[in-house]
């Protein structure tokens, strides 16, 4: 077997999630030995794994099953997923939706990263099996490092004694960017930092206002490579993610693989997650301030290597088995 990682305008996605999810996956393939190509030129693949929803992959996927190749169509989006992030995303969601089923439907078998976004699909009403299996995680990269806390903090300018809450992700109303910034201005006794960036001109008028915020305790820091974001999960005091909608959120992976400190919000998707055991789960802003100033102030049980333990069967080996069971049970159409 032999694999065409196939991803249109990667340069252009290269740092979101799914550009992460992609990396992986070359990662997973090399642990557990298959040989795969990223060049659609290639001649000696039988099998295509796609993972954008652009015409190039659309047509790829028809080109490659008259060639008489398995067809692999990665489900990194869903229509629910795509709703509260740009400008417009909510009034094309319908045509969005049909899109996807449309694509989707193209492959043998379709691979989604968790059993909630599978879910979804089902309901869509696309025929294809569909098969669950994370995007993983490289563990051995997130283990905290003895300078880190002191590297993060020296580079965005926190004293040793500042409380520092941090979250990651897109410039999304649907990331729990409003919400971030409501409890900075809450909370403000600790610091709090947001990591990622979108274009402004790209997103609704309340996400550039929420962005442009001027807080004395609030910091948005753009893009960082993934070596000083470790660096921060490590010297954070507590990792929030108040998003409300996600396929399965790698910079979740991310940060219980660093042994932070996590509260997510109480949303279906962690459903692999024990709440409160594994990490804090939250409903809403009040909620989220609690459990921030209960593991801050020592009053709530330290659930990080209960985290870490949940995400460890997430490792890039794992991952990489499940991509060829998904693989082998590919259909000829």
């Amino acid at each position: 077997m032999k694999v065409l990682l196939y991803s249109e305008g990667l340069s252009l996605i290269k740092v979101s999630g799914l550009g992460r999810a992609i990396l992986h996956q070359k990662r997973a393939l090399t642990n557990v030995g298959v040989p795969f190509t990223t060049n659609p030129k290639d001649k000696d693949f039988d099998t295509v794994h796609i993972n954008t929803l652009g015409l190039k992959s659309r047509h790829l996927a028809k080109k490659m099953h008259k060639q008489g190749k398995r067809v692999i169509y990665h489900a990194h989006s869903t229509q629910e997923d795509f709703r509260n992030s740009f400008v417009g995303s909510n009034l094309f969601s319908g045509l969005y939706k049909k899109w996807i089923i449309s694509c989707y439907n193209r492959g043998d078998v379709i691979i989604t990263p968790t059993n909630y976004s599978k879910r979804l699909i089902e309901g869509y009403g696309v025929k294809k099996p569909v098969f669950a299996i994370s995007n993983g995680i490289d563990l051995d990269f997130y283990q905290p490092q003895e300078n880190d806390r002191k590297e993060f903090r020296e580079q965005f300018g926190y004293s040793d004694d500042d409380k520092v809450i941090m979250s990651v992700g897109l410039f999304f109303e649907r990331k729990g960017i409003l919400d971030f910034v409501e409890l900075a201005k809450a909370m403000p006794e600790y610091k709090f930092i947001w990591f990622g960036k979108t274009p402004l001109a790209s997103v609704p008028l309340k996400i550039r206002k929420a962005v442009k915020t001027k807080l004395p305790n609030l910091i948005f820091a753009g893009y960082v490579q993934p070596d000083m974001l470790k660096k921060a999960y490590t010297g954070s005091d507590v990792y929030i993610f108040p998003t409300h909608e996600e396929t399965e959120g790698i910079v979740l992976l991310e940060a219980l693989a660093a042994h932070a400190n996590v509260i997510v919000r109480d949303i279906p998707v962690f459903d692999w997650l024990e709440k409160d055991k594994d990490c804090y789960m939250a409903a809403d802003n009040a909620d989220f301030e609690q459990k921030i100033r209960g593991i801050i102030e020592g009053t709530l049980p330290d659930l990080r290597e209960a985290g870490y333990e949940a995400v460890k069967d997430k490792n890039l080996t794992a991952v990489g088995e499940k991509l060829v069971e998904a693989y082998s049970c590919t259909v000829k159409n």
